[in-house]
């Protein structure tokens, strides 16, 4: 077990440096090629683009597992479904289809 944290250790810290150098730049360059030819901003170094990825984090990022979880929503769905009868499940997918446009529409026949 002790030889295992030896590798993973160092590994984590490399991994993350990278992820930050890699997310850091590629703020930098977007912002230095979009923003000052469109809007005659100031072109920005590295760490002001650094600043601008965190604040994005804070502002729209998932910080700890907050917000909508999707393996809720799911859980929900399948309990209800669970809990239908074969013709109910049925009238309900017919009408998935009939309103997104894909399938038969409810009462047409399939045509093969």
């Amino acid at each position: 077990m002790r030889k295992k944290w030896f590798f993973i250790v160092p590994a984590a810290i490399v991994g993350i440096a990278l992820f930050l150098f890699i997310g850091g730049e590629s703020v930098k360059l977007l912002w230095n090629w979009l923003l000052p030819p469109q809007f005659g901003w100031h072109q920005i170094n590295f760490w002001q683009a650094l600043g601008i990825l965190t604040l994005c984090r804070i502002l729209f990022g998932r910080m700890g597992g907050h917000g909508f979880r999707r393996s809720k929503f799911r859980g929900g769905m399948g309990e209800r479904c669970s809990n239908m009868t074969p013709e109910e499940r049925e009238r309900v997918r017919s009408g998935i289809r009939a309103r997104w446009g894909f399938g038969p529409r409810a009462g047409e026949s399939k045509v093969e």
